[in-house]
């Protein structure tokens, strides 16, 4: 028997380039059982915003996920970052993605396995007529799944308001379905003394201090707070993001952030606006994430300039309302406040472009990458044996919003093929790892997208190819394969049986695994079979393993 889902009505208020519009949407949710979430809209993530909501699915994979509103699949896709992925374009204003999902359904599905053999590519891609596969409220469109880098089962939805693109929070379109009475939690608070401008305990370093100090924070000069604070929801033991934080000095307000819509280009601010779990509650000047608010006309900095105590509230609150506050005292205490030492050279601006050129290297920072002034703590270091010279732009790394060109001369070629030489990050412990790049003009050229650690190596070692459970292959009609490669990582996979392409993907980019499921249609049944794996990494070394097989 069909089951139908009563759908519920939302209206949301929002301000849209600089008007205020009322929008009413009619949405249905996902699925057809109680919703929880393992993840919100806005939670800090490496490099980005989680741009949605993670819905939980009962740690199982085909659940029926179904249209929120009547529209069309806009797109579809196969991907290794995100698994099996849906995009749906609604009526009503607004457009989903849903990601990691287990299988498409129908026609869709038959599509996408024709595409894949006919390209002899796991990854696919195709973006139909908007009259090809009209959906309605309601209506199952695909199967949840814990495909592509995915931990667990579940579905991730992104919300975008289609005429500006923008994500948005998809919780209040289901908030009348979330039972939550639970607020955010602090669990720390750190200090930022303004690089020449001010010290706290004595200190020009930025330092943690627990949520609610029992003493007074000693501090002078020019300040900034950062709190770090998580959401909890009742029954689930999950940690999300704050959806609004307020920071007020002395009863006046002096910042304020509210995660509730954020644009693509937007994504790598977060890199700014938290020092890791730390969210910040100032703005550096090359910062534009239009989430954050400052209202003391100084971005939000704190001037601690009288010998008094300086009361500061962080006041946290959740989408549904629930709200805690922090309370802590800063004691103005008059402390000598010494320049930055630096050289010149090694100082990047962040409202011009910077250039750096030593022996062996060039950089290049257009305007607009840098958040805000960096004193690099600049350093060479070289090894007699060494291809090239390894260059510290800064001992710490300090991301930019966008790539930027560098280039790193080779002092020796123990080999004359180029395209085996790589440009490596090296981390503070001294591994490396590839960051791409290619040989022109006597250098290795890359991109680079924070100023670390970099020098050139050299990866001649073709990957590995593992067979996994191969005794089962037979029994289960499920061929797996682990390839493993400790450089430049694995670039492209390709496999065969009986001579002829065989889908070979990576379900789940987690585990990493190459799985071929055995069928019919394509792999005749009942006899022995010769499977072929060959596997390339980013410096092109290849290997080929071959295996039989019954089935």
């Amino acid at each position: 028997m069909k089951r139908y889902i009563k759908p519920f009505v939302l209206s949301l208020l929002f301000v849209a380039g600089g008007a205020q519009a009322q929008e009413t949407a009619t949405f249905t949710p996902p699925f057809d059982f109680p919703i929880t979430f393992s993840g919100n809209f806005g939670e800090i993530r490496a490099n980005h915003f989680h741009g949605g909501l993670d819905f939980k699915t009962g740690g199982t994979i085909g659940k029926q996920v179904r249209a929120l509103a009547d529209g069309h699949i806009s797109r579809i896709r196969v991907t290794h970052g995100s698994g099996y992925v849906l995009d749906v374009a609604y009526d009503n204003g607004y457009s989903t993605i849903n990601r990691h999902l287990s299988a498409f359904v129908g026609d869709i599905a038959r599509r996408v396995e024709a595409l894949q053999y006919e390209k002899e590519s796991w990854e696919v891609e195709i973006t139909p007529a908007p009259d090809e596969y009209p959906v309605k409220a309601g209506q199952v469109i695909a199967l949840s799944g814990n495909t592509g880098y995915s931990f667990g089962p579940h579905l991730h939805l992104d919300v975008f308001e289609t005429e500006t693109e923008d994500y948005v929070d998809p919780l209040p379109f289901f908030m009348s379905r979330v039972k939550d009475s639970t607020a955010p939690r602090a669990e720390g608070i750190m200090l930022f003394p303004q690089p020449g401008k001010g010290v706290v305990e004595g200190k020009q370093s930025r330092q943690i201090f627990p949520a609610r100090p029992m003493q007074p924070i000693a501090a002078w000069g020019l300040i900034g707070a950062g709190i770090r604070a998580y959401d909890y929801m009742d029954g689930v033991h999950n940690k999300y993001g704050v959806k609004t934080v307020i920071l007020e000095v002395d009863g006046k307000e002096v910042f304020r952030s509210v995660v509730d819509r954020f644009a693509y280009e937007e994504n790598r601010y977060i890199n700014s606006w938290t020092h890791g779990q730390y969210m910040k509650s100032f703005i550096e000047p090359g910062n534009r994430l239009r989430l954050l608010h400052a209202s003391n006309g100084n971005r939000g900095l704190v001037e601690i300039n009288e010998e008094r105590p300086y009361q500061f509230v962080y006041t946290l609150s959740d989408a549904l309302g629930n709200t805690s506050k922090v309370r802590f005292t800063v004691q103005g205490k008059k402390a000598d406040i010494p320049p930055v030492e630096h050289r010149e050279k090694y100082v990047f601006k962040w409202d011009r472009v910077n250039y750096l050129q030593e022996p062996g290297l060039e950089l290049v920072v257009p305007k607009g990458m840098l958040y805000d002034d960096a004193w690099l703590n600049y350093a060479v270091r070289a090894d007699s044996g060494d291809i090239a010279f390894t260059y510290q732009l800064n001992d710490t790394r300090i991301p930019m919003h966008g790539a930027c060109d560098l280039r790193i001369g080779l002092r020796r070629r123990p080999i004359e093929d180029m395209t085996k030489y790589y440009v490596a990050g090296v981390t503070a412990r001294g591994s490396k790892y590839s960051v791409g790049g290619k040989f022109e003009d006597g250098c290795m050229k890359v991109r680079i997208r924070e100023l670390g650690t970099y020098t050139v190596a050299l990866d001649t070692v073709p990957p590995q190819i593992i067979p996994v459970n191969k005794a089962q292959w037979g029994r289960t009609g499920r061929i797996v394969f682990k390839a493993k490669d400790k450089e430049t990582g694995i670039d492209t996979y390709r496999g065969t049986i009986d001579g002829k392409y065989a889908l070979f993907g990576k379900p789940n980019s987690i585990s990493g695994d190459l799985v071929c499921e055995l069928d019919p249609r394509h792999v005749e049944k009942g006899g022995k079979h010769i499977v072929e794996m060959t596997v390339t990494d980013g410096c092109g070394n290849r290997a080929t393993e071959q295996f039989e097989f019954v089935w």
